[in-house]
């Protein structure tokens, strides 16, 4: 789904190590698609002894890319942003060929418990066997030689979600929380909206100058990139209290509508968006439904 900028120019250069900013380099994994535009991206935090972040899915090209590019130095900490199968499994790997800590919020888990018959259409892509050595809490730091890095929680995309401040020099990076390319999905359960909106707010109190974010390019210029997010999280809202006030009942009938210009490959993950926006408005009041609400229920406005 078609964010607010949208990153045209961005080139994945796969395998290679990039320079993205002074004592950072970035290389993007071979997977692109629809849900990763060219590619996950890894980073390599530092010079002698480095950390690498979000280190990718189980692939062996990028893990020689990632080995090349690690040669001749120490990689203390791996640390990974979120629990996704296109982020964290190589963590393992990387860990057996470098004895580098894994450093993450935690292992996976839903934003919310799972209703009565209800079933996580992302299970198959969380990675389950995550068990990070560092469990790192909102404003706990990591640091090697020459660098260190503030764990910035940021719950919303998934329920242990994590961005890195690299300490001093204005870079946070945003991982799949906030991305030029495209808005973040937010798939109940493993997402949640209040929780998405909550995190865009608390990096409107920071003054990072940049974002090098999980898929595609930087985004130079956060402060006003996060308010244009939240503002279009904002219409998402409005278009869906709009929906039901015309008569929408079904989340499918509203997707018809409110998407009808996006990809259909993405109409599945836009449905589970809707089905965010409504979970939280039905928490605040503002929607009722007849049992929990899921992907096939019906609701309407509350009087």
């Amino acid at each position: 789904m078609q964010g607010p900028d949208f990153d045209l120019d961005f080139k994945p250069a796969h395998g290679e190590a990039v320079p993205v900013a002074d004592g950072v380099q970035r290389i993007t994994v071979n997977n692109p698609g629809p849900f990763t535009f060219h590619g996950t991206n890894s980073y390599i935090v530092g010079r002698r002894s480095v950390a690498v972040i979000d280190p990718g899915p189980e692939d062996e090209a990028h893990f020689r890319a990632l080995m090349a590019a690690l040669e001749g130095r120490e990689v203390t900490h791996i640390a990974v942003s979120h629990t996704h199968r296109d982020h964290s499994p190589l963590a393992r790997r990387l860990k057996e060929a470098t004895g580098a800590l894994i450093v993450g919020e935690g292992p996976h888990r839903a934003a919310r418990p799972l209703h009565a018959g209800e079933v996580n259409p992302f299970a198959e892509s969380s990675d389950m066997e995550f068990a990070p050595d560092i469990a790192l809490v909102d404003g706990a730091r990591i640091e090697g030689d020459g660098w260190s890095m503030t764990g910035v929680a940021t719950p919303g995309h998934t329920a242990n979600h994590m961005a890195f401040a690299l300490d001093g020099t204005g870079i946070l990076f945003s991982a799949d929380h906030v991305m030029a390319w495209a808005t973040s999905i937010v798939a109940p359960p493993d997402g949640a909206m209040a929780d998405y909106m909550t995190s865009l707010d608390k990096l409107l109190q920071r003054d990072d100058r940049l974002y090098l974010p999980g898929h595609g390019g930087p985004v130079t210029e956060p402060a006003a990139f996060v308010r244009a997010l939240r503002a279009h999280r904002k219409m998402r809202e409005r278009a869906v209290l709009e929906r039901l006030r015309a008569g929408d009942r079904k989340i499918p009938d509203m997707v018809k509508v409110i998407y009808a210009s996006t990809d259909p490959r993405l109409h599945g993950a836009a449905a589970l968006s809707l089905l965010a926006h409504i979970e939280d408005l039905i928490e605040r009041g503002r929607v009722v439904t007849d049992g929990p609400p899921s992907l096939l229920g019906e609701y309407r406005l509350a009087t």
